[in-house]
């Protein structure tokens, strides 16, 4: 097995097809990474951004060259010295009427060959289609459902949507629109349509996270796996691809298992995975190579911020916003909602998946309101994004069991009776019954989908002190880490995980990051800059906490000179609040509570474009220095460095779509003089020539920090004597000191050069 010496992501879409790669296989070669890393390739949604609502795993997406063009780039690569990472996704399909797998069961139902291998709760009726604007029987009275003979069959028409039917000769009655006949023709299908708000606690799938329009494959079924699979081993098998990246395996039944079957089938090749590790959580023992990084991310922002500074902007937040919650508060109560509004429907099923393990158990007898408060209770206090109750490891079974005791400890206190809530956790842990087994697989499921949309995606745009700490795989109650804290996390890391630092999923890229670090630094700075925002055209019409999030926003965006930062700003924005859910939200937002925020926004970015307002550029400066420090760190850790596309130079971008945006490819590698995207090219190349010049060193060498009053140390050494220094210094004023890399061999190595 090769491990890469270093990883460039590409986002295949919206115009970057395989053929317009070929033109960046050269300039990735040059840079010194040694694998290309390719977002999902296979056949998605029409006008799809980024690929992961796949609509056929089995085929290549023609709209990026289809497999001619595939195998067309991977010999490219080969001949530039490049491998080829996939990103693969086995949890989820699309659910659409592009889905041909889907489109079967639609039309033959549970006879189809199809019907089990997606993850659809039969036994809760009809599959419910949350298609439609309006209720069914409101658009069948207006006369706007008809039937008629589609291609390939029978289908039920609702505007441009097209269901099939069960095949079968249309009656006179059906065709000509008559309502009875249309409301039994309905009523005899394997699905039904629906009015979209549904979806919010009555679907019969199981989703991505909250997204309805991503439907659950399982894959714990043999059959399942090989379908789903069978294109991906077919492309390692012919030499095609060289690693894969398996996406949100988390959501699977059984990732230990799944992962199992993957190492299996995949052989040598190396596969990573995204998962979030929280806390002191360690990754199981799976057959993998480790993660795709998330947590060094966080890592690392956790030892490049100051506490006496982060203490500053504490108190500064919270007196000028009048923020008085700490953050286990605000996430407990972004569970509490999300779990409510948002996943509604996958409460509902696992409150009646514990009524039928408690019937089966003959245990106890509990109430519906007893059980589904005695499951929400128990998802609300779950720290980690989930359990693996499955484990073939004890150890590692008996600490998820004690995980989950803990939180009906902590659930307990806040209930009148405790008796229904000990028998689900009960259940969930060591249930023995059918039923109580298919409770601890969904629970363990839908733990992370209420973590991430909980934390990622709610409480992290509400807990706005420093927002450089509200990232994927970061913990906002533990913000900061001593070096010598930094040096014991090293020292278990096996150097086989990827190291990112931006991802198509991080909410602010690696550049934007630091700025918020910065903060920290210098928090006088960042008092000036916010004190200068007040007298901003239309900041007294908006809430103080809201221009907080504001502020930190256009300074990790900012760029001078670049266009658009205002309507990029206002747009994030948009994302932020409906996220944050205070105010308005995605499915009846409100656009009269969104219109000053966005105006003040724009505001502050035209009155930013006239002139940075005083301790701007310090803080700016400082966070170039933060970058290139970020940069450093990841380049001479253990692990392999991973870079995001564009990423060798400055990334400013906020959360997505934003930092989907394409790359101005013209922009990379400019020889500006001592500026910022210069200095980071050139420590790309070197840190990456340096990992290229001595493998050995890296691969195996001993890690080390070393701290003092001034600043710290990190040191890879060899056996040999072989070593690379990164010192990191912000006593002084910053400038070229601030980071420095003496990547000198040893002596032994220069006599032998």
């Amino acid at each position: 097995m090769t491990l890469p010496r270093a990883t460039y992501r590409l986002q295949l879409r919206e115009g970057m097809t395989f053929e317009r790669v070929l033109d960046r296989l050269g300039p990735i070669r040059d840079l010194g990474a040694s694998h290309l890393y390719l977002s999902p390739i296979f056949t998605a949604t029409t006008g799809s951004t980024h690929g992961y609502d796949v609509t056929d795993p089995g085929e290549i997406d023609p709209t990026l060259g289809g497999r001619e063009g595939f195998e067309a780039l991977v010999r490219a690569a080969r001949d530039h010295g490049l491998g080829v990472i996939l990103d693969i996704v086995p949890n989820h399909t699309a659910f659409n009427l592009e889905n041909p797998w889907l489109l079967d069961v639609l039309r033959h139902g549970e006879r189809s060959r199809w019907a089990r291998h997606f993850d659809i709760d039969w036994g809760a009726g009809r599959l419910v289609l949350p298609f439609l604007p309006e209720p069914f029987e409101a658009l069948l009275e207006a006369g706007r459902i008809e039937a008629k003979e589609g291609e390939d069959g029978p289908v039920l028409c609702a505007g441009e949507l097209e269901i099939p039917l069960t095949p079968h000769p249309l009656t006179e009655e059906e065709r000509a629109g008559d309502p009875e006949a249309l409301r039994d023709l309905h009523a005899r299908q394997a699905w039904r349509l629906a009015h979209w708000e549904l979806e919010r606690d009555g679907v019969t799938h199981r989703r991505f996270f909250n997204v309805t329009g991503l439907i659950g494959m399982r894959v714990e079924d043999p059959q399942v796996f090989d379908d789903t699979h069978a294109l991906t081993f077919d492309l390692v098998r012919a030499g095609l691809v060289d690693a894969l990246r398996v996406d949100h395996v988390d959501g699977l039944a059984d990732p230990g298992a799944y992962l199992s079957r993957l190492r299996e089938e995949a052989g040598e090749c190396p596969i990573w995975i995204e998962k979030i590790l929280v806390g002191d959580e360690t990754l199981p023992d799976w057959p993998i190579d480790g993660t795709t990084g998330y947590e060094c991310c966080a890592a690392i922002v956790r030892v490049l911020t100051d506490p006496k500074g982060l203490a500053r902007i504490d108190a500064l937040w919270r007196e000028e916003t009048g923020e008085d919650r700490d953050w286990p508060q605000v996430l407990a109560e972004a569970k509490a909602q999300v779990i409510r509004q948002d996943l509604a429907a996958e409460l509902a099923q696992l409150k009646n998946l514990a009524m039928a393990a408690a019937q089966a158990s003959g245990e106890v007898e509990a109430g519906e309101e007893a059980l589904r408060e005695a499951v929400l209770a128990l998802l609300v206090q779950m720290p980690r994004y989930r359990t693996y109750l499955e484990s073939d490891d004890p150890a590692r079974r008996a600490e998820d069991a004690g995980l989950l005791d803990a939180c009906a400890d902590r659930a307990a206190e806040g209930l009148v009776g405790d008796t229904a809530l000990r028998f689900v956790a009960r259940a969930i842990r060591e249930g023995d019954t059918e039923e109580a087994r298919r409770l601890r697989v969904r629970f363990q499921q839908v733990t992370g989908a209420l973590m991430a949309k909980s934390q990622e995606d709610t409480a992290f745009y509400r807990f706005t002190r420093c927002l450089a700490h509200c990232e994927v795989g970061g913990e906002p109650g533990e913000p900061v880490w001593s070096p010598a804290r930094f040096g014991e996390w090293l020292a278990t890391r096996t150097g086989r995980d990827l190291t990112l630092t931006s991802s198509h999923d991080t909410k602010r890229a690696e550049d934007a990051r630091m700025r918020l670090v910065a903060m920290t630094h210098l928090p006088d700075a960042f008092a000036r800059v916010w004190e200068a925002s007040k007298s901003v055209d239309g900041a007294r019409h908006v809430p103080a906490a809201i221009r907080w999030y504001v502020v930190q926003s256009l300074l990790a965006l900012w760029e001078e000179g670049r266009e658009g930062l205002a309507d990029r700003l206002a747009a994030h924005l948009e994302k932020a609040l409906r996220e944050a859910r205070e105010v308005t939200n995605w499915t009846h937002p409100r656009e009269e509570a969104e219109a000053r925020p966005e105006d003040f926004a724009r505001a502050l970015a035209a009155a930013w474009e006239k002139g940075l307002p005083p301790g701007a550029p310090d803080l700016i400066a400082r966070a170039d220095e933060l970058s290139l420090a970020q940069l450093a760190i990841k380049g001479v850790m253990p692990g392999i460095p991973d870079f995001y596309q564009g990423a060798e130079g400055p990334l400013h971008h906020l959360t997505d779509p934003d930092n989907r945006l394409a790359v101005d490819w013209d922009r990379l590698g400019c020889p500006e003089p001592e500026g910022f995207a210069q200095r980071k090219d050139g420590l790309t190349r070197r840190l990456l020539a340096l990992r290229a010049e001595r493998p050995a060193l890296f691969e195996g060498g001993a890690t080390r920090v070393e701290d003092d009053a001034k600043g710290w140390r990190l040191i890879r050494e060899g056996g040999d004597g072989d070593r690379v220094i990164l010192s990191l210094d912000w006593s002084g004023e910053g400038g070229a000191e601030a980071v420095t890399l003496d990547g000198s061999p040893s002596p032994e190595m220069r006599a032998a050069e």
